[in-house]
């Protein structure tokens, strides 16, 4: 309930429909408690109704509370800044800077700098980095920084609304010079980051990168193919902490502790020596969260391993589903802005699905310990471990298409020998390496560990290299998503034949997923790029020069696994160094898109002839008033009110990123009320365009 509220917020536009549903929840409560006359449902519907206003609440009051103005408009500035956070990316040659400014530095001659937000995220060439920067240092440098982006495309990344949870009023790319004004905290801060750079030491290239993430959480330094080889297998949930890795951590040093103890026969008979243990564990499980940067999967699975903890000690059951939602309370009450990120979804949804399928009694049956030789133990073993992972795989796959539009088919099998060596053999010894290395003789131990990450991604790039390894699905409509969870939510949380219901939601919103056609056409907001669907289902772009994300970003929200051509390339296509004329035929029309794919200005009069043969006019400049399509105008005014647009020509659909009563903080600063005026207007305009 408290997510619904979350959800609720997020989904309703605007203060007035928040406030009038909070007040029709607490109405509904009232009345509930009103005519209660003993019974269960009444209480049920009054606290239901309470956890969702409370959770509505929650959210709006953080969004209130953490606001902060963005930056207006892009600019150029100097300025110097507290280093707060430094993120290094290797792979991408940059370092990411999270700075809260100072004061900036007004050149002579030029006019003055625009106040800046409290906080900026800025991308640097890692050439360019000052020597001996840590936390707490004081910089001063140039960057080029523009407002947090809202999604480029609809069911693009939304940048702007994570943006403003964390506090970040603009991001953007540094330039030199580079000052280092004071040097920072090199002694407890950089703990992590000094770890991350003892292991890649000790074990060279991606398995290193990848034994950093277990042991400190930090991604930053794998490989990019090795990343996409692990998500495209199943295998990502390896490189976030989670649960796996708290387990790991928590039981290893239990046994140690439990272990040593024991070879005291004094305290063997007078202390309860698994409760010490388990006090070690819980210490290790919080330092280890810590130590990780306090992730919600990593804070998730911290609370789940004190609790499991605490009910060993008092003796009750531990992994029950009333431990996933004593996770989720915690988790939403201190941050109710991770509900609508893939971290929070994709860690309850797996965990949520464990527990229900080894609750059920008919998969306790099957699995149950027995007196049977090792053999048949194994297999058993086996089996379970590979149904759980297709469960989870259910489970996880529609969170991974709503979020990123793909998803890996092979993970259960990938899963079957990474989570026990990862479990068992790569984390024990990466544990006995790190201790080892205080007295130098941890090379062994790191020898295991590298030939184990090694045989690790040898599974993660067979499985990514097989056919028909990744389905991929354009941005699905967010109601087939939410019927998918709600149906998930009821099958999880019943055990009786009442969970058969849940099937009737998630099988709608699944055919209603995959049956959504995609898009033929996408723009991004800048008018700079687009991409058009070809007659073999591929994705063409416009301009010959994309970069990395932007190519992927069209490809994924366009519902295509593979690397998008170009527009001049195809015969339906006439290009030249400024302008494309393309035509298609969709559903026995033909459609001709224009789009100019350069910043220079053509003649005025090419242009109005090119628009009136048209249908869709697309371009990052302002078109002449002339310039007057048959169906849709994309010009930098129109696109600059809608946000990326997304076109599906055969039933003339037209999605757009911004919705004009749209009020939520991180989209009202990005324009005045004079701005949510004219995007009214705008979109006014665009129905009518579609109309024609």
């Amino acid at each position: 309930m408290l997510g619904l509220g979350v959800s609720a917020w997020l989904w309703l536009p605007d203060p007035q429909a928040w406030t009038s549903m909070m007040l029709a929840l607490v109405a509904v409560a009232l009345l509930a408690l009103a005519v209660d006359r003993g019974g269960r449902a009444s209480r049920a519907v009054a606290i239901g109704c309470a956890g969702v206003a409370i959770g509505l609440g929650l959210i709006w009051a953080k969004a209130e509370r953490v606001a902060s103005p963005p930056l207006t408009k892009p600019s150029v500035v100097r300025f110097e800044a507290h280093v707060e956070r430094i993120e290094m990316l290797p792979p991408r040659g940059i370092v990411r800077l999270r700075l809260a400014p100072i004061r900036t530095i007004d050149r002579p001659g030029r006019r003055l700098a625009a106040a800046l937000p409290a906080h900026v995220r800025v991308n640097l060439p890692i050439a360019d980095m000052p020597r001996n920067l840590s936390r707490g240092a004081v910089v001063r440098l140039g960057a080029r920084l523009v407002p947090p982006p809202p999604p480029s495309v609809p069911g693009a990344y939304d940048f702007a609304r994570v943006a403003w949870f964390d506090g970040i009023g603009a991001t953007g790319r540094g330039f030199g010079p580079i000052e280092l004004i004071a040097p920072g905290d090199v002694s407890g801060g950089e703990l992590r980051a000094r770890l991350s750079m003892h292991v890649r030491a000790q074990v060279a290239g991606g398995p290193g990168a990848i034994a950093a993430a277990l042991a400190t959480g930090d991604q930053g330094a794998i490989p990019l193919d090795d990343a996409e080889a692990m998500r495209r297998a199943g295998l990502s949930h390896l490189l976030s902490v989670s649960g796996l890795h708290i387990t790991a951590v928590v039981g290893i040093v239990m046994l140690v502790v439990l272990r040593l103890l024991s070879l005291s026969p004094w305290l063997a008979l007078h202390w309860r020596l698994p409760l010490i243990a388990a006090g070690a564990g819980a210490l290790a499980a919080i330092g280890y969260t810590i130590l990780t940067g306090a992730e919600v999967p990593t804070v998730r699975s911290c609370v789940a391993a004190l609790m499991v903890l605490l009910a060993v000690a008092l003796g009750r059951a531990a992994m029950t589903l009333r431990l996933v939602a004593t996770g989720a309370i915690i988790v939403l009450l201190c941050w109710p802005e991770a509900l609508a990120g893939p971290s929070f979804q994709l860690s309850f949804a797996a965990v949520t699905a464990i527990i229900a399928l080894h609750e059920s009694p008919r998969v306790k049956a099957w699995f149950a310990a027995r007196d049977e030789g090792w053999m048949p133990w194994l297999a058993r073993q086996l089996a379970s471990l590979l149904l759980t992972g297709i469960v989870v795989e259910a489970a996880l796959s529609p969170i991974a298409l709503y979020h990123f539009h793909k998803a890996g088919l092979y993970g259960s099998l990938a899963n079957i020998v990474a989570i026990p060596l990862t479990t068992f053999v790569v984390m024990p010894a990466e544990a006995l390496a790190l201790l080892f290395d205080l007295v130098g003789l941890g090379t062994p131990f790191w020898w295991v560990v590298e030939q184990a990450l090694r045989l690790v991604l040898a599974i993660a790039h067979a499985i990514a290299a097989a056919p028909g390894a990744v389905a991929a699905l354009p941005a699905m409509p967010q109601s087939s998503f939410a019927l998918m969870v709600l149906g998930g939510l009821w099958i999880a949380l019943w055990r009786s034949a009442a969970r058969l219901i849940g099937v009737v939601p998630l099988a709608i919103g699944a055919f209603w997923a995959v049956s959504t056609p995609p898009p033929d056409l996408l723009v991004t907001a800048d008018g700079r790029h687009l991409a058009l669907r070809t007659i073999d289902g591929e994705i063409a772009l416009l301009r010959d020069r994309a970069g990395d994300y932007t190519r992927m970003m069209l490809a994924e929200n366009g519902g295509f696994d593979g690397e998008p051509g170009l527009l001049s390339e195809h015969r339906f296509a006439r290009c030249s160094r400024d302008l494309c004329i393309a035509d298609r035929v969709i559903a026995g029309r033909q459609w001709r898109i224009v789009a100019t794919r350069s910043a220079y200005l053509l003649p005025a009069t090419d242009l109005i002839a090119a628009c009136r043969g048209a249908d869709i006019v697309v371009s990052e400049r302002r078109l002449p008033l002339r310039c007057q399509p048959r169906w849709l105008r994309l010009d930098r005014p129109m696109l600059a009110q809608t946000g990326g647009v997304a076109i599906t020509l055969a039933t003339r659909q037209v999605v757009t990123v911004r919705q004009p009563d749209d009020r939520h903080p991180w989209r009202v600063p990005a324009r005045a009320a004079q701005g949510s005026d004219n995007l009214c207007c705008s979109m006014q305009g665009l129905a009518k365009q579609k109309q024609l």
